[in-house]
């Protein structure tokens, strides 16, 4: 599936970026209709019955597409996805697709959880720290957790960086122990 999910969403970035898409426009829309198609059981029973022809289903998106006033760009995009037969990885796709739009704009992803709520002066700081471990532009999305003590976790793709009192007690418990 991670094959199938990358391979689309980086097929379709590469196609935004070289049509000189809006981004952000493009992936509202992408996120709007997967969480229409999400929500609707009889919309994914439609676009995943064999006996249902392509252009059938290609004319249930036109209408979808038409009510909900969503770009060529994307009505292109899933109707790729129907006559591949791929519209169950939809949701996976475009979740995808923000990481890839992601890459070519040279931003990262970090998750940021802290003991408190951060005010802006303390998010900019941590995202401007984050940026310099980096080396690139920071997209933060924040969660609180008490159990922290104190201080933040920053989880970077695959690399945390614990700064919080938990983390540091932990260390330290484990350098005594040993």
């Amino acid at each position: 599936m991670a094959s199938v999910t990358i391979t689309y969403a980086r097929a379709f970035a590469d196609a935004v970026f070289d049509m000189h898409l809006d981004p952000a426009k493009t992936l509202r829309e992408a996120q709007a209709i997967a969480t229409l198609v999400a929500g609707s059981k009889e919309l994914r029973e439609v676009w995943a019955t064999p006996s249902i022809t392509a252009e059938q289903k290609r004319a249930v998106l036109d209408a979808i597409v038409a009510r909900e006033g969503l770009s060529k760009a994307v009505r292109n995009f899933v109707a790729v996805l129907i006559d591949h037969r791929r519209t169950n990885f939809l949701s996976a796709i475009v979740k995808q697709f923000e990481l890839e739009l992601d890459r070519h704009m040279g931003f990262t992803e970090a998750e940021v959880t802290s003991a408190r709520d951060l005010s802006d002066a303390e998010r900019n700081s941590l995202e401007s720290q984050v940026e310099k471990l980096t080396g690139r532009k920071v997209r933060a999305r924040y969660s609180r957790d008490a159990a922290l003590l104190g201080g933040a976790v920053v989880r970077v793709g695959s690399t945390i960086y614990d700064g919080s009192v938990a983390g540091q007690l932990e260390r330290i418990r484990e350098a005594l122990s040993s």
